[in-house]
């Protein structure tokens, strides 16, 4: 085949290869033509967000509080892949029960694991229209406990950790709702509500922490179809006088006619009566409240039932400034859920019988309570505890040298990474990041050999022996501590 040539400047083009690139040039401009006619947006996808230092400070002080709180309880932790395979995870449990799945289905594949506390920390996914305090992508804290124990010990414990968390984070007042799934199924048979309803009537009756006994009754009657006297029935066990203590609710329960009569809820009380003392020597019975109304999880929960929502999230924070203002209550919803899950794994394993039970709590609502503190009081972005700083120019070399002697000291130091850094930058600096110590280098401190020590709050200063400015720094960091 015969090829054509274009010869310029000392070079053989084939026209071949000019025809494609025109053809691309052509193509290339109209592409761009066409983008230039739309508007670009930069955003983060929806229900995900980015997190810059300041909120990840915040995010890493609120892990270590949770994480350390479920080492102080002997848990150990375990890692599962962040996706399951479509028939494990798919069409059985729901949204909260597909969190459940992987621990479950880590304990049917593992079965000489018979007993075991474990925690886990970290990303989830979810399809799901994103809300203030929800989204797409968010962090799940979980702690689970596997294994046969006498009844509502594991349950009380679950209750003080998160009872811990919460003091821990201080974001305001909380309480703890406590239902068992043998009341619920207990209340609907003796109402009469047809246990293929039970689900529906569940999610109907979740609503009441949202919305009125009218709206309730509404959607039950009309909506669902559900017998009006049936529903009336479910009023008196459902909407009790919010005077009433756990106590006095639980005799109530023991008291009725037709609940007396139930064995399922008669066992129900029975084990909540055991959750409650359990709870009082555990030091966290006030924040504890018995709900016949908290209705979720029947296609995974077999006993106890928990969810922690804030009461008053208001908060009066004092300011640098020595003035009080206070962060409004924010409605986000729950912040901690659980219950026991004793038949998930032998869901997968019909023979491997492993009761467990556990509690998730919502990291990013907690988040964004912490947030809306933040914004009265500094977080430190930054652990930095010491700045290294030179009085004059043609000093980095000498920087870097304390840089060194104190990064194998264990001091966390940073110095400003510019050959000739201004002094009042330097200090600048230190007091954007709260850094409470600076260590000033100049001619006079190398000729004398001794190195200057600034606190940075108070601006005072004092000459140190170079030989012994680690000792001096180790002993005023552990008094800032």
């Amino acid at each position: 085949m015969e090829r054509n040539y274009h010869q310029g400047n000392g070079m053989n083009i084939d026209s071949a290869t000019i025809e494609k690139n025109v053809t691309c040039m052509v193509e290339k401009n109209r592409l761009s033509h066409h983008d230039s006619q739309k508007k670009f947006e930069i955003r983060c996808p929806r229900g995900t967000r980015d997190y810059g230092p300041h909120d990840m400070a915040l995010r890493e002080h609120v892990l270590n509080v949770v994480t350390e709180c479920f080492k102080r309880h002997g848990a150990v932790t375990i890692d599962t892949p962040v996706f399951e395979l479509r028939d494990i995870l798919m069409g059985k449990y729901g949204e909260e029960g597909g969190k459940l799945v992987p621990f479950a289905r880590y304990l049917a594949m593992n079965k000489t694991v018979m007993y075991l506390k474990r925690y886990h920390i970290g990303k989830v996914y979810r399809r799901d229209n994103p809300s203030r305090g929800r989204f797409r992508e968010f962090y799940q804290c979980d702690f689970d406990i596997a294994g046969t124990y006498d009844p509502m010990i594991p349950e009380a414990e679950l209750l003080r950790i998160i009872n811990e968390i919460l003091i821990a984070l201080d974001i305001g007042s909380f309480e703890v709702k406590v239902n068992h799934r043998l009341l619920l199924d207990g209340m609907f048979a003796v109402c009469g509500v047809p246990k293929k309803d039970f689900k529906t009537v569940c999610s109907s009756i979740d609503k009441l922490d949202k919305l009125p006994w009218e709206d309730v009754r509404n959607e039950l009657c009309v909506e669902k179809h559900i017998q009006c006297g049936v529903v009336s029935r479910l009023e008196t066990y459902i909407q009790h006088n919010s005077s009433l203590t756990n106590l006095d609710l639980l005799k109530w329960f023991e008291d009725d006619e037709s609940a007396s009569k139930n064995s399922d809820i008669q066992r129900a009380i029975s084990e909540m009566r055991q959750l409650l003392d359990y709870c009082e020597l555990f030091g966290v019975l006030p924040t504890v409240v018995i709900e016949p109304s908290l209705a979720r999880g029947l296609d995974y929960y077999t006993g106890a039932i928990f969810e922690v929502t804030l009461t008053d999230s208001s908060k009066k924070i004092q300011k640098e400034n020595g003035d009080v203002s206070e962060i409004q209550g924010l409605n986000i919803g729950s912040v901690a859920g659980g219950g026991r899950y004793d038949n998930l794994v032998s869901m997968f394993l019909p023979k491997h019988k492993v009761p467990c039970v556990g509690i998730s709590i919502g990291i990013e609502r907690l988040f964004t309570i912490m947030k809306e503190k933040a914004k009265m009081e500094f977080v430190r972005s930054k652990n930095t505890q010491v700045l290294v700083a030179s009085a004059q120019k043609k000093l980095v070399k000498e920087r870097m040298k304390i840089c060194r002697m104190l990064w194998d000291s264990n001091i966390k130091a940073e110095m400003i990474l510019k050959a000739n850094p201004k002094m009042l930058d330097q200090m600048q600096y230190c007091e954007e990041h709260k850094i409470p110590l600076a260590i000033i280098v100049g001619e006079r401190e190398l000729e004398e050999g001794i190195l200057k020590l600034r606190d940075v709050p108070s601006r005072t200063e004092q000459d140190i022996p170079r030989e012994h400015l680690v000792e001096e720094l180790n002993r005023r960091l552990k008094v800032l501590e």
